[in-house]
């Protein structure tokens, strides 16, 4: 009777020692609501220039990365708070969010859609942000943060479609590497490797590709002819130059 009375009681110590821990676990756990809500204070709060969320939500040794490629710890990153300027005014909505939730630490990675109005204008901007919090001392906080831009083509411009057919010729790069540009109806193409993308123009000489960032310019000789297009990504230049028309 005394061994099963020990049994027991060791049972019993066991199951509870097991609860204990599982209850430490999942005490003070954050949900996805949660971290939605206080991630949209933080936006909530950008358009007054309001710290404080910033101050609360965000870890004394976090890391932040903007979409201008900045890196920034949270003296910086609070300084970069600040109210609009007169006349400006807008919004920023969490959207689209997705988390990985563990124990101690929690991923929220969502978009956020932007609307600002300057002087009655309104212009929209879409960004991709992931934060990661940890709970320490039982307070839950951004650690890191890391912000990127989502592309979007600019406008197709009014150009003088008539005029297309000054850029059409084979362009060379370098030796065998060499591309087409022609017309096609009132459109202009670029074929290079086999691969056809038509250009729009965004102004006179200057065009984009959809889905694909930079541009493409023309580049023009002392007679006003177009001798060049030049591939610019990142203000980087590729040239390349015109072998027959």
């Amino acid at each position: 009777m005394r061994k099963t009375l020990l049994n027991v009681t060791m049972a019993a110590a066991f199951f509870a020692a097991f609860l204990n821990s599982t209850t430490a676990g999942t005490e003070g756990m954050i949900t996805q609501d949660q971290l939605i809500q206080h991630t949209q204070e933080l936006f909530d709060a950008v358009v007054g220039g309001d710290q404080e969320p910033w101050k609360k939500y965000y870890a004394e040794d976090c890391i932040f990365a903007d979409e201008k490629g900045r890196q920034m710890d949270k003296v910086k990153l609070l300084a970069d708070i600040a109210p609009l300027p007169n006349g400006y005014s807008g919004t920023i909505k969490v959207a689209r969010p997705v988390s990985r939730i563990f124990r101690d630490t929690a991923i929220l990675s969502y978009d956020s859609d932007e609307t600002e109005i300057i002087f009655g204008q309104h212009l929209k901007a879409r960004y991709h942000a992931i934060d990661t919090w940890m709970r320490r001392n039982g307070t839950w906080q951004i650690v890191a943060s890391q912000v990127m831009r989502y592309y979007d083509d600019p406008a197709v411009g009014h150009a003088d479609r008539a005029k297309f057919a000054e850029f059409s010729g084979i362009y060379e790069l370098a030796e065998g590497q060499t591309r087409k540009v022609f017309t096609d109806g009132e459109s202009l193409f670029s074929e290079c490797n086999g691969k056809r993308e038509q250009l729009f123009p965004e102004t006179a000489g200057i065009f984009f590709r959809k889905g694909v960032e930079g541009r493409i310019l023309s580049r023009t000789d002392a007679n006003g002819k177009v001798d060049a297009l030049i591939d610019r990504r990142n203000n980087e230049d590729v040239i390349w130059r015109k072998k027959m028309s």
